[in-house]
């Protein structure tokens, strides 16, 4: 009896520490030098992993997913803000959600993790789990349409592998970061061997970032991003619509600009009931000043069972046809409700839109001025800049040459939180894999300039009502990772893990 209890207690020691670690790991994410910070924190998960030599599978699983637990509970909590105080739903079923989706993101950590237990550990132990991490983490932003927030890649922005973003992609970020954390545990055994191989990567890996794949395109454009700071509601209030759509129409016509952008949805009215002549009314601006302008509105399509809304961006260039993209990658259960959980929707009230889901092929926007080439934009709507092989193939297979990237979001739904910063490195990602400068257009923060290397030229406080206005460089070319997409990174992991099992088959 004693010895199960000790046993007991001991396990709750193990499952608490872990969960401590997880924790630990989300929060670091959010410092200044939290992806190099990650990594030693990373070391001690699977030191303190290895200590259960003779764990079972079924021990390491769970280990792992209360590690993954409580890394995604941090990272993620602000999503009971929308839930509970602007959705209205109740505080412990928006507890209940949060924790249910981190227990679903941390199954695919839990599973990574089993590599330490089913491959025979060696020095190369390392690379056989940076492999299947980064294939976990490709099946977290693919399975049930993919939800890759919180990855270890986007923390790299303020870590020592970001330069390898523009070869292979964040993943590849992703799989340097576990060998390092890993073989930082070797160094007892093979101090020289491993510190001269650490060394070597992250020197390389610096290196790397002193090629430019993309250069200079035309003259700077000038550019007014508009931040309106409005809260979020599921109310409808024409009142207090209307005064927002005033809002952003006075401010739109103060000056001119080669571009001015308003945020998603900053027209929160469906496209055909706007203010009579809004659109005329803009587009005529447009004409007269020289001003591309985009609006975040809600469009309608017709289909097979009738009309369906879209979270839409619609562009107005001098007189020229208006240009719309219609968000292509949709938030389940935000914006469309996957098939077979209507009840639950219904059931728990669930606030959500069911949105129709445009086309991937969709064509960049055109920012014309006179005299000069175009810049081609590529837009993303809100949580569309997490999904980086998408982008890229965008760019890839784009008719014209993409010189920017574009994203309008509104994250009022999840108040004063991280979210906005974890989205902010997130862009800033996508403009370092892609070699692309990038414009983010927010309704509470962060609006900002990004450089091709990813770094913030200039940006708004969160949670103010203010304009933006600054010039931005259009860059053209393509980067390794727009050409090839994650194919390399991943079929360098499977290969790997295919070593590992032969290997393992052996001993």
């Amino acid at each position: 009896m004693i010895d199960q209890l000790s046993r007991d207690r001991h396990q709750g020691i193990h499952f608490l520490v872990l969960l401590i670690l997880g924790a630990i790991l989300a929060g670091a994410a959010e410092l200044p030098y939290g992806g190099w910070i990650q990594i030693p924190i990373l070391s001690i998960v699977w030191w303190w992993l290895k200590q259960e030599k003779f764990a079972s599978i079924k021990k390491m699983f769970v280990s792992g997913l209360i590690f993954g637990l409580g890394y995604f509970v941090i990272g993620l909590w602000w999503i009971y803000i929308s839930l509970h105080d602007v959705g209205g739903m109740n505080a412990a079923l928006s507890c209940m959600a949060v924790f249910l989706l981190s227990a679903y993101m941390a199954i695919y950590f839990s599973l990574a993790t089993l590599t330490i237990s089913l491959l025979h550990q060696s020095r190369l132990t390392g690379l056989f789990l940076g492999a299947s991490w980064v294939i976990m983490e490709f099946l977290r932003g693919y399975i049930f349409t993919g939800f890759p927030w919180m990855g270890l890649a986007e923390s790299q922005l303020n870590g020592p592998f970001a330069p390898i973003a523009p070869y292979f992609g964040g993943l590849a970020c992703t799989f340097l970061v576990i060998w390092t954390s890993w073989e930082i545990l070797q160094i007892k055994k093979h101090a020289v061997m491993s510190v001269v191989s650490i060394a070597a990567v992250i020197i390389l890996s610096q290196a790397a970032g002193l090629i430019a794949f993309t250069k200079p395109f035309g003259e700077p454009i000038t550019v007014r991003l508009i931040q309106g700071n409005f809260e979020q509601t599921l109310k409808f209030n024409p009142e207090s619509i209307s005064q927002q759509i005033a809002f952003y129409t006075d401010e739109i016509k103060k000056e001119a600009a080669n571009l001015i952008i308003i945020p998603e949805t900053a027209f929160p009215w469906p496209q055909n009931n706007l203010p009579t002549g809004l659109l005329n009314y803009l587009q005529h601006f447009s004409n007269l000043s020289s001003s591309n302008i985009l609006l975040g509105l809600i469009g309608e399509v017709s289909g097979k069972t009738g009309s369906q809304y879209t979270n839409r961006a619609t562009g107005l260039s001098p007189n020229t046809v208006p240009y719309q993209f219609d968000k292509v990658h949709l938030v389940p259960f935000g914006e469309f409700i996957p098939p077979g959980f209507r009840w639950f929707v219904e059931a728990f009230r669930v606030p959500m839109s069911d949105f129709a889901r445009g086309s991937s092929e969709q064509a960049p926007f055109s920012i014309t001025r006179l005299g000069q080439a175009d810049i081609n934009a590529a837009i993303t709507i809100c949580y569309e800049d997490i999904f980086g092989g998408e982008l890229a193939s965008r760019i890839g297979n784009s008719e014209k040459p993409v010189h920017l990237l574009i994203n309008m979001t509104n994250l009022a739904w999840f108040g004063k939180s991280q979210a906005s910063s974890q989205q902010l490195r997130l862009s800033q990602l996508r403009s370092l894999e892609t070699g692309l400068p990038a414009l983010r257009a927010t309704n509470t923060g962060i609006t900002s300039v990004l450089g091709p290397d990813g770094k913030v030229l200039s940006s708004l406080p969160e949670f103010t009502q203010a304009n933006l206005s600054t010039q931005v460089q259009g860059y053209v070319g393509k980067t390794p990772y727009v050409r090839w997409e994650n194919f390399p990174i991943l079929s360098i992991s499977c290969i790997l893990l295919i070593w590992g099992l032969i290997r393992h088959r052996r001993f």
